[in-house]
């Protein structure tokens, strides 16, 4: 049976933090000063990082062939891809969208547009699936106006869906970078500045994301894999 958003958003609601594996945090290479700027997410009050909601904190590593496959509470398949899948998926993106998640780069504020072409401020209803791999990511429902120019939401749609990396690529900030715990995509960074009931502010990428309406069916890489817990 194929799931449309509507019916998935009730089965995808938001799940609460879960501890996960520590792994190795990465290792960046700080930017130039000329590139400090464009890697700046702007925000109001507290503008410092912490892990935020996410469930699993490290590093992303790919998949080998025969790596057993993991879950999500809400049953879908976040086994990381292998290299070559992950080249495979990212293939339908134009360049600029492969740097986004690939390669770290971020969209200049207020310009943003999702693959599929819908803007940074889009206020309709629907999921945030990765651009690379089809994973959900976030809701219109955690979706709110933080003034950056970057789509924010203030928790991911299943905290074991997102992983969250100390990023020191900025000179004397740390900061903490959020990435697809199924693709290893860069999505953004999660801020202390975010309103109730979190705090949090994701703050994405739109590049990364593929938006899904309300009632529109959900690819099969977005569909659950089995049944929640």
């Amino acid at each position: 049976m194929q799931l449309a958003v509507g019916r998935s958003l009730t089965h995808l609601r938001i799940r609460s933090p879960t501890a996960g594996p520590q792994r190795s945090p990465r290792s960046r290479q700080p930017l130039k000063p000329t590139a400090l700027l464009s890697k700046l997410f702007g925000g109001k009050g507290d503008q410092t990082a912490s892990m935020g909601t996410g469930g699993s904190k490290g590093e992303w590593q790919p998949a080998a062939a025969d790596t057993p496959r993991r879950f999500s509470k809400s049953g879908h398949d976040i086994t990381p891809l292998t290299m070559e899948q992950r080249i495979a998926a990212a293939a339908s993106l134009t360049d600029f969208q492969r740097n986004v998640a690939l390669n770290s780069g971020t969209e200049r504020a207020f310009t943003g547009k999702t693959v599929d072409g819908s803007p940074h401020d889009n206020k309709r209803k629907g999921l945030y699936v990765g651009s690379v791999g089809g994973l959900p990511l976030f809701s219109s429902d955690t979706k709110f106006d933080s003034g950056t120019g970057w789509p924010s939401f203030w928790a991911p749609i299943d905290p074991e869906h997102v992983i969250e990396i100390s990023d020191t690529s900025i000179p004397f900030m740390k900061r903490v970078e959020v990435v697809d715990a199924r693709s290893g995509a860069h999505l953004g960074h999660v801020f202390n500045d975010g309103p109730r009931p979190t705090g949090k502010r994701y703050c994405m990428n739109a590049a990364a994301l593929r938006f899904i309406p309300d009632g529109e069916p959900l690819p099969p890489e977005s569909q659950p894999a089995k049944p929640q817990q």
